[in-house]
């Protein structure tokens, strides 16, 4: 997690940190040039310096994102943007997707920022002249994109953290004859038996959370050389799945589930450019995962018992082709195929087979200013089931996209409109007793005007005869008005009796909001300072039954309508300090009583660094404070956070 500081340390001791860090500034202008999409990034130092372990604590910064965590270490992380719904949003890492046959989601509480170079949000499309059509199939994508070594490197990381939290973590890179890469591994052993108390006009509960340990071992590593890259992940856990708190019964339950996750993926990507106007890139990737939930134990006396066992393979590939006759415009073609296979011990459930197909063709224009970009996507899925009932109608649907903007003077005007829909998973249409085969695609409409603007100066000051004193300040501007409506929600209701739920298309909402950011960063010789700030202001309405007076025109449920973020980082030499500050204003979580309403709440993290270089070994000291404010909030009713909780980490590298 230090190295970026470490680094960072060591060439301002070399008197050339202004030059390794005006570097990075020019890569937020590089992935500046295509404002045709709202898009957000961390990278680099600002990555760094916040208070984050996984991918899902660096993208609650983000603004318009929503992350639902189940509690502690352990607990289901996943994201949702602009409140459409996790399974609209599209990761990627290096360009390919994470998939989820299964039920849709990414928990991104598995994949770690420690190989990570940038993550980054798009609302609309990324844009790029060549790229792949499942990347166009989504409402929101979020990109993960690895660092890529330029040298030899190891680097061992120990961390004590609160609720008897270990961890180890290694990383090892390497840069021989135009190859790179490195291979990064960690162990984490968690109790999670945070205390806690629930308060509320009814009850007073406290306790320690039970059943909410984690331990869990990832190794994974990556090959480039040019054009080509590939990357091999394992991530092998064992984790308890808490209940909620229940007045008199925290502590009764004390097995309420538990999880095993075994996934492995293989990637490759290759891309060539060839007579000057022409790009190729072939993508290929391999998924099996694992999972057994078992709720079998003596103690849950009250609980459903079941142990059952899961089994997804996931095999993909792509071709992608961009041609450019002249420089302003850019024409593009791309065809994607994925077989997905789902097995399970469930009674009454065979194995599901999915061949998922998709075809876009693209064209982008940049001349004097203004930019225009245009896609057609063709999405076809096939299902194959050896059941009596057979499986559900195949989906075949076309769907376009359309951007403009116009540059003057570093700022940017920008409008699209997007549609795209999100298939049934294969939980919601197979799972036994649950699945509907009979479901639609869930439809989203999206509409965005917004504006965007860069700003960079750099001088230089003699203060001396002999010493020169050097300062740049940036700034980076952008708000969106935005408006969404989905149609044909599939949701689970109890249409069977209150223990047989039913999967099926009930619900209309409409979205409209508001989300800006700011970025500021002002060096001037070994110190530098930062502002990223992100806002969310919006409102998602339930519009299903006019006749309903209960739901009608009332806010989704976990949809905040206010949430801001302050981070401030100041660093001198190798010290670092980082302050952030999340605002989420009150959420309904059920519409069966206008009292049922998440509380607000307010998180204030603290990060300490320090970063010395002794010799060739760099020697890294960090110090975090979560949650400093103690106010154990929640994501989900009963489900509280940790609360106030400590990380000291120590990191040497060679």
């Amino acid at each position: 997690m230090l190295l970026a500081l470490v680094a960072w340390g060591q060439e301002v001791a070399d008197s050339s940190a202004l030059s390794s860090i005006a570097r990075n500034i020019d890569e937020v202008e590089v992935y500046g040039k295509r404002p045709l999409a709202t898009s957000q990034t961390l990278r680099g130092t600002d990555l760094q310096a916040l208070s984050t372990s996984s991918v899902a604590d660096a993208l609650k910064y983000f603004a318009g994102v929503q992350i639902k965590d189940y509690g502690g270490l352990g607990g289901l992380k996943t994201i949702n943007v602009r409140s459409m719904g996790a399974q609209h949003v599209g990761i990627y890492l290096d360009g390919i997707r994470i998939t989820n046959a299964q039920n849709g989601t990414v928990d991104l509480g598995k994949f770690s920022l420690s190989s990570m170079e940038s993550v980054s949000l798009y609302n609309a499309n990324k844009l790029d002249n060549c790229q792949s059509a499942s990347e166009y199939a989504s409402g929101a994508t979020v990109y993960l994109r690895t660092r890529r070594p330029a040298g030899d490197s190891v680097s061992v990381q120990l961390r004590r953290a609160s609720f008897s939290t270990w961890m180890v973590k290694a990383n090892g890179q390497f840069a021989w004859r135009g190859w790179s890469g490195f291979v990064d591994g960690e162990w984490t052993d968690s109790r999670g038996d945070y205390p806690f108390r629930y308060h509320s006009e009814y009850e007073d509960t406290t306790g320690r959370r039970a059943n909410s340990d984690i331990r869990y071992g990832r190794i994974e590593g990556a090959l480039f050389k040019g054009g080509f890259s590939t990357h091999l992940y394992y991530y092998d856990s064992e984790r308890g799945c808490p209940g909620g708190i229940v007045r008199r019964l925290s502590d009764k339950y004390i097995n309420v589930g538990r999880e095993w996750d075994r996934d492995f993926f293989v990637q490759a990507s290759w891309q060539h450019e060839f007579l000057g106007h022409h790009r190729v890139k072939a993508n290929a990737k391999y998924t099996n995962e694992y999972l057994r939930y078992c709720t079998d134990y003596p103690e849950n006396q009250n609980t459903a018992r079941v142990d059952n066992h899961y089994r997804q393979e996931d095999g993909y590939g792509a071709l992608c082709y961009g041609y450019m006759p002249w420089p302003w415009l850019s024409l593009s073609a791309s065809y994607d195929v994925r077989y997905s296979k789902l097995r399970a011990d469930l009674k009454r459930f065979e194995n599901v087979f999915r061949l998922d197909q998709k075809e876009v063709v693209a064209a982008q224009m940049n001349l004097c200013g203004l930019q225009t970009a245009a896609s057609m996507l063709h999405q076809h899925l096939h299902d194959f089931t050896f059941v009596h009932a057979g499986a559900a109608d195949p989906l075949d649907r076309w769907t376009p996209a359309v951007s403009l903007a116009y540059t003057m003077r570093g700022l940017t005007l920008r409008a699209w409109y997007k549609k795209i829909f999100r298939a049934p998973t294969l939980n919601d249409l197979y799972y036994t007793q649950v699945g509907n085969r009979n479901l639609k695609p869930e439809y989203t409409k999206q509409w965005n005007i917004g504006l965007e603007w860069h700003y960079t100066k750099s001088q230089t000051s003699t203060k001396s005869q002999f010493s020169n004193l050097n300062s740049q300040i940036s700034f980076d501007l952008q708000a969106d008005v935005y408006q969404n409506k989905i149609e044909n929600r599939i949701v689970c209701l109890p249409l069977k009796g209150t223990y047989t739920w039913s999967m099926m298309n009930y619900g209309y909402t409409f979205c409209r909001g508001l989300n800006a950011t700011a970025q500021g960063h002002y060096l001037r010789g070994n110190w530098r300072f930062s502002l990223l700030t992100s806002l969310t202001w919006q409102k998602d309405l339930n519009r299903t039954e006019p006749d309903d007076e209960d739901t009608y025109d009332k806010p989704i449920c976990y949809s905040p309508e206010l949430s801001y973020t302050l981070t401030g980082v100041a660093a001198w030499c190798q010290l670092s300090l980082t302050v952030s500050y999340m605002h989420v204003g009150e959420r309904m979580w059920s519409y069966a009583d206008p009292e049922d309403i998440l509380k607000p709440y307010n998180n204030v993290d603290m990060k300490l660094s320090y970063s010395a270089l002794i010799g060739k070994t760099a020697a890294g000291l960090c110090l975090e404070m979560c949650d400093v404010l103690n106010e154990q909030y929640e994501h989900i009713p009963r489900y509280p956070m940790p609360g106030r909780n400590y990380k000291l980490t120590l990191t040497i590298g060679l």
